[in-house]
């Protein structure tokens, strides 16, 4: 059985509590002993009694020893109160000599006896170099252990350390993470689950001369659970798991970056078998001359130290590199090559499947109402990764507490995707009453519109409550299943549902206002992909004219030259524009043909604030209904 170290910082707290103690039992009696000091004229005074005793002569001092009951006539009242005696009731006092060649004259006349002390100066003038000479050394090592704490050095702070790798290491039992506690990605694990195996047989795949890859890149958006599915598999096969940012390496001086990777690769090897998990590789591995104007030879030469690493290490040694990045466009090719990264994982959104399995793992830690159906909640969370899924049980669960419940039911996870969603209720800001005819119709106009067209997503619910940073109302649609592919007319439907609120304002208000903008933003960028990216519109034929999204950012790419003519280019923004037209034009025409229910519906949502999609189902079946009349 080891003992834990105790800690420096406990160590030095223990040493100065003993350093105060010693000071103030010693300080009394130092301060006791230390003569008291009088004018030199009342020394002179005091000679003249003859009662002086043990008289030293130096240069800058005399010192006698004198009767309390004779220096008390000499001094103030009370001067020697606590001041404390010696042996025979004497005081033992001191002066500082002036100029008087009399004083030994008229101690011999006295009868005093007297003596000199014979100064040695070199402690005093050895104190005088050594003493600033220190301090000005404390205060460099001082100045030291700062910036090497900045610059990165680790263990003992030192510039010696600066080059030293700054990862985790996490034992066998430190993970605590297995692929049980990772759900929702089925294909990744069964990838991985080949790496758990060579970590726990090795000789299993050496048999027929095959060897394990020897870096495996998990690629996937934000929040998917690439980092736990490393850690899953350090603790699936019971090795040593050392993590590190690909941030970590990058410092301002060159070779540092590259210092710590040799350091971190000779880690491992003496840990091995083992696993080293660098997470946002981009960081680190971005490519080489993809900006000339900005080049950075700190990074390119930690780029380079980690291919020499992956290409100098064997896999047959138990060695594995995972590393995690959400940007794979954006690396270097030189990592992605086979023999080095050979192996590349995609760690996706889950489906829905996915998704209720990952809610079955966060529901172990939370007390759950027995009637609460989590492939329900599955079917209500498309496009929620599984950061997003652990947030949303969280949140549930807040819910349920504040309420004082006994257990998280369904209607909590309903509030929870809507606060995720739309953001937090603001029930304190007050609208006018003109603000709110117009959110009110602008909501029930997306609904209606919704609930009208073929193929759109149904609506659950309308709100008039204000909620996040802007949103003055909301209009909630939940899919009843996850979509991969969308037809054209499916599309022109959307873009009718989004101007369905602007449609309504101007039917009703014969005016437009700022509500829509987030709106026509959307329906817009629609509207672009169908005439640019999906070749929807004959008349510019079956071409591309746009790049299309880069990498799992999503993030469109403009290029600065287009490859298109001012003639195309006019073109296209006629046809966006005419998409714009026709479905704002359809919002219209549905919204007046069911005016009647729109202004009942606006009415009843102004005095309850919240509608479901059952009581709009409800207005419309009212509306279709044919008058009966009833005589007698």
């Amino acid at each position: 059985m080891t003992t834990a170290k105790p800690d420096k910082r406990t160590q030095f707290s223990i040493w100065y509590f003993v350093a105060v103690l010693l000071l103030l039992f010693l300080l009394p009696d130092w301060l006791s002993n230390q003569p008291h000091t009088i004018r030199y004229s009342e020394f002179r005074a005091l000679v003249a009694t003859g009662e002086l005793r043990d008289v030293s002569v130096a240069a800058e001092e005399v010192t006698a020893s004198v009767p309390r009951s004779q220096l008390a006539a000499y001094l103030p009242s009370g001067a020697l109160d606590g001041i404390p005696t010696g042996n025979g009731d004497l005081i033992r006092v001191r002066a500082v000599r002036v100029e008087d060649p009399g004083l030994l004259p008229l101690l011999e006349d006295a009868g005093v006896a007297y003596s000199g002390i014979s100064e040695n100066t070199w402690l005093t003038s050895l104190l005088s170099w050594l003493l600033p000479l220190g301090l000005l050394i404390l205060f460099w090592s001082f100045m030291l252990r700062r910036m090497s704490g900045g610059l990165g050095g680790s263990g003992s702070g030192s510039m010696m350390s600066i080059g030293k790798s700054k990862a985790k290491v996490y034992m066998e039992k430190d993970t605590r993470v297995t692929f049980e506690d990772v759900a929702g990605v089925d294909e990744a694990k069964a990838e991985l689950q080949e790496v758990v195996d060579f970590l726990q047989d090795p000789e299993k795949y050496s048999r027929l001369g095959a060897h394990i890859p020897k870096g495996v890149l998990l690629v996937g958006p934000p929040g998917t659970g690439k980092t736990l599915m490393a850690r899953a598999v350090a603790g699936q096969a019971g090795v040593p798991f050392l993590s590190i940012s690909g941030s970590e390496f990058v410092e301002m001086f060159v070779g540092v970056g590259a210092a710590r990777v040799r350091d971190l690769f000779n880690q491992a090897r003496g840990m091995a078998p083992a696993i080293i998990f660098i997470d946002e590789l981009d960081a680190l591995g971005r490519a080489r001359g993809a900006n000339p104007m900005m080049a950075n030879d700190e990074k390119e030469q930690t780029l380079n130290q980690l291919l020499v690493e992956l290409d100098g290490f064997d896999p047959s040694s138990g060695l594995i590199l995972l590393a995690a990045t959400n940007r794979p466009e954006i690396l270097d090719q030189a990592l992605l090559r086979a023999g080095r990264f050979d192996r590349q994982v995609l760690v996706d959104r889950p489906d829905r499947i996915g998704r209720a399995q990952i809610l079955a793992v966060h529901v172990r830690k939370i007390t759950l109402a027995r009637d609460v159906d989590l492939d329900h909640i599955a079917a209500l969370t498309p496009g929620f990764t599984g950061a997003d899924l652990a947030n949303l049980v969280n949140e549930a669960a807040l819910l349920a507490t504040r309420r004082n419940a006994d257990a998280v039911i369904l209607e909590d996870f309903n509030a929870a995707i809507e606060r995720i969603i739309a953001g937090l209720e603001k029930k304190n800001r007050i609208l006018s009453e003109h603000e709110r005819r117009t959110v009110a119709y602008h909501e029930l106009g997306h609904a209606l519109v919704a609930m009208s067209l073929p193929g759109v997503d149904p609506v659950q619910k309308v709100s008039i409550i204000p909620r996040g940073i802007s949103a003055l109302g909301y209009t909630l649609q939940r899919p009843t299943e996850d979509r991969f592919l969308l037809s054209e007319e499916e599309l022109r439907n959307r873009m009718t549902v989004l101007l369905g609120g602007r449609a309504a304002e101007s039917l009703i208000f014969n005016m437009t206002s700022t509500g829509a903008a987030d709106d026509l933003q959307k329906a817009t960028a629609i509207a672009r992909d169908m005439v640019t990216r999906f070749g929807m519109i004959p008349a510019l034929g079956q071409v591309t004219y746009e790049t299309a999204p880069q990498g799992l950012m999503q993030q469109r790419v403009f290029s600065a030259e287009r490859q298109y003519s001012e003639a195309t280019a006019e073109a296209i923004d006629q046809s966006i524009r005419q998409l714009i037209d026709q479905a704002f034009n359809s919002a219209t025409g549905i919204l007046t043909e069911h005016r009647d229910t729109l202004d009942s519906g606006a009415q009843r949502l102004l005095e309850v604030e919240v509608l479901s999609g059952e009581a709009l189902q409800e207005l419309l079946r009212n509306e279709a209904r044919p008058a009966t009349l009833h005589s007698t």
